[in-house]
């Protein structure tokens, strides 16, 4: 359907005597943009059952325009006229619309403007209730065939309408049976997706996460406080998989390599040395912690953890032959989750 000819219907609304010349323009106009003019034309003898009749043009066009000149126009049942009706019935149906009003309305020629006081007024609160909406201005009847040219291609911009295609044109209602499943389908893969940036992967519950601990060996040196010789320690650090995960995640909003990774979890456990050990009863007497190194292995299990919880992916590029590292990025349910963890609350008051 995207090499479909769509042709787009514009309702053109104002008097008419008065304004011929400027509504020929707009006709070309519409016409050299590949649009399909509607308009009161079409009515010559505006009455109640006229009106239902116009209201169901309206409904059927893509765009609704209003040229305001110097006539209020023919009135309605209810003292409206048929061209306010018709702009406040657009209006109402959300309609996408634009309004062309006069530059100088003190211009326009005696016989093409309201005689009466009641016209007048009339006018003059059409035109303050239009100016409300989108509006354009126009002087002259060539000015007011371009600038409806403009801001219509504006308009078909930001409101793209349904349009007309030729009947020859319009996919069988087998393609379009398909056509529609195929849609039901992806709306079900986006549902999908988006509950995956929220939700676990399926079978994760079985495995150690959150504020579960892994526990990360290491090893330091350290000194007595009072003599020099260095001693050797190894220790078991308990860090809970938020904690790791909070650590490395945002090294991963685009990619990180393993070694990046490796270096940000070294951190994290030299920290952690520091706050931990220092602490610990059997460390009494001790002091200068240095040389913290932790267990490889523990480094790989991490990665391999965040990886089977679903909160990474290994980031896939076709890289230069001589890089042969890996590298690891957040998953959607993984985003969500930095999110959660990292993201600055409000306070409560």
């Amino acid at each position: 359907m995207s090499n479909v000819n769509k042709k787009y219907q514009v309702f053109v609304s104002s008097t008419y005597v008065d304004l011929i010349p400027e509504r020929q323009e707009i006709m070309n106009a519409l016409l050299e943009l590949d649009c399909i003019p509607a308009g009161m034309e079409l009515f010559p003898a505006a009455d109640e059952d006229q009106w239902s009749l116009i209201k169901g043009v309206i409904d059927e066009c893509d765009y609704y325009i209003v040229v305001i000149g110097g006539r209020y126009g023919s009135l309605g049942p209810e003292g409206i006229s048929y061209t306010e009706m018709e702009y406040r019935y657009a209006i109402e149906t959300e309609k996408p619309v634009i309004a062309f009003l006069h530059k100088d309305p003190d211009s326009i020629p005696a016989k093409h403007t309201e005689q009466t006081e009641d016209g007048k007024s009339k006018l003059k609160e059409f035109r303050e209730l239009s100016q409300q909406k989108v509006c354009k201005y126009w002087n002259t009847p060539s000015e007011l065939g371009s600038v409806v040219s403009r801001s219509l291609i504006m308009l078909q911009k930001k409101h793209p309408g349904i349009g007309w295609v030729r009947g020859d044109q319009v996919a069988s209602s087998e393609a379009s049976s398909e056509i529609l499943r195929l849609r039901r389908r992806i709306e079900e893969l986006e549902t999908e997706m988006a509950s995956a940036q929220t939700e676990a992967p399926k079978g994760t519950e079985k495995l150690s996460q959150g504020d579960d601990i892994f526990t990360i060996n290491c090893k330091f040196k350290s000194r007595k406080l009072d003599d020099y010789e260095n001693y050797s320690w190894d220790w078991e650090i308990e860090a809970t998989w938020n904690e790791i995960f909070y650590e490395m995640s945002p090294l991963m909003m685009h990619e990180a390599s393993n070694i990046q990774l490796a270096s940000r979890f070294g951190e994290f456990i030299r920290r952690r040395v520091n706050e931990v050990v220092p602490k610990a009863k059997s460390f009494e007497g001790h002091g200068y912690i240095s040389s913290i190194e932790y267990e490889k292995s523990d480094f790989e299990t991490s990665i391999v953890q965040l990886n089977a919880l679903g909160l990474i992916a290994q980031n896939v590029k076709n890289r230069s032959v001589k890089d042969r590292g890996t590298y690891w990025t957040l998953a959607p349910y993984g985003q969500a989750i930095m999110n959660r963890l990292r993201a600055i609350r409000k306070e409560d008051h």
